[in-house]
């Protein structure tokens, strides 16, 4: 039953995501739920660095899987034009701990570090940004059509 707990709590803790592989920071939705996950009780992963080094690189970093994850590799398989800001924005918006808290920040390079500031603009237009203004779909469809065309190619395997 424990390990079945565990495995729960590493896919359903919440929509926002969180390396794996080191201490689970108090910052993480629901964090105290953690305590059921065994890698809390590993003496190399509940540490501040776990499995990784100072600076590593965040692409380097194992990341609990979820809707960003899937976006950014499906972007990267089809050789997508867009900038490697774009590209760490669709990878980390739901990365919570990092851009709302400052947790993990130790595990970042320079690009990381500059490609974070892109994220905390858009983070503005994110999740709780939502307006009750309903938006005319039909009449901005061919604006979002266009940068679609713009940075993919015309057939994707999802």
């Amino acid at each position: 039953m424990y390990q079945f707990l565990s495995l729960l709590i590493n896919i359903d803790v919440t929509g926002d995501t969180f390396p794996l592989g080191g201490a689970f920071d108090e910052s993480i939705v629901h964090h105290k739920y953690f305590e059921y996950n065994l890698d809390s009780k590993n003496s190399t992963y509940s540490t501040k660095n776990g499995i990784y080094s100072e600076c590593y690189e965040l692409d380097n970093v194992m990341i609990s899987w979820g809707h960003d994850d899937y976006m950014h590799l499906v972007a990267k398989e089809h050789g997508t034009t867009l900038p490697p800001a774009a590209l760490f924005i669709i990878r980390y918006h739901s990365f919570y701990p990092l851009h709302k808290s400052g947790a993990y920040t130790h595990l970042m390079n320079g690009d990381d570090v500059e490609n974070l500031k892109w994220l905390k603009i858009f983070n503005k237009y994110d999740l709780y940004s939502k307006n009750k203004v309903r938006i005319d779909v039909e009449k901005v469809k061919p604006y979002y059509l266009s940068l679609i065309e713009k940075y993919f190619p015309a057939k994707l395997r999802w």
